[in-house]
């Protein structure tokens, strides 16, 4: 069952994209909304904006993009299964975002070397460095 908006066929931006369950904390949500990776109908917008049912949004998560059409509005959060009921993602969408979670998974997710040498690769930089000053 979802819970649609009360007093009006408005949503805060922010307070949909938190009930709809696309970030965890609506603070997450604003700071989204503000760094541009939220468009509705092709528009940048901000955390106050007003969405209504129909509106088409367009979400970067990540590495993933959800382009959603809005079905209905939640003025609360509540479980997962009422939230995938406040909107419709485009099949082009979904299969785009399980594409790119495919190479996500096959790909490295750091270079070969980088990061904190090991102990083995700390004794055999010591190891050359050692054999330099001797040569």
């Amino acid at each position: 069952m979802v819970m649609t908006t009360p007093a009006a066929q408005t949503e805060r931006l922010d307070k949909w994209l938190w009930a709809a369950r696309f970030f965890k904390t609506r603070s997450l949500a604003i700071e989204a909304a503000n760094g541009g990776k939220v468009h509705v109908n092709g528009l940048r917008a901000k955390p106050g904006r007003d969405i209504r049912v129909g509106d088409r949004l367009e979400i970067r998560k990540d590495i993933y993009l959800f382009s959603v059409e809005v079905l209905a509005l939640s003025w609360q959060r509540g479980p997962a299964a009422v939230a995938r009921e406040l909107y419709v993602e485009d099949e082009q969408s979904r299969c785009e975002r399980e594409r790119v979670a495919a190479l996500a998974r096959t790909e490295p997710r750091t270079l070969p070397g980088a990061g904190r040498p090991t102990k083995k690769d700390r004794r055999a930089l010591v190891r050359f460095v050692q054999e330099g000053e001797r040569g």
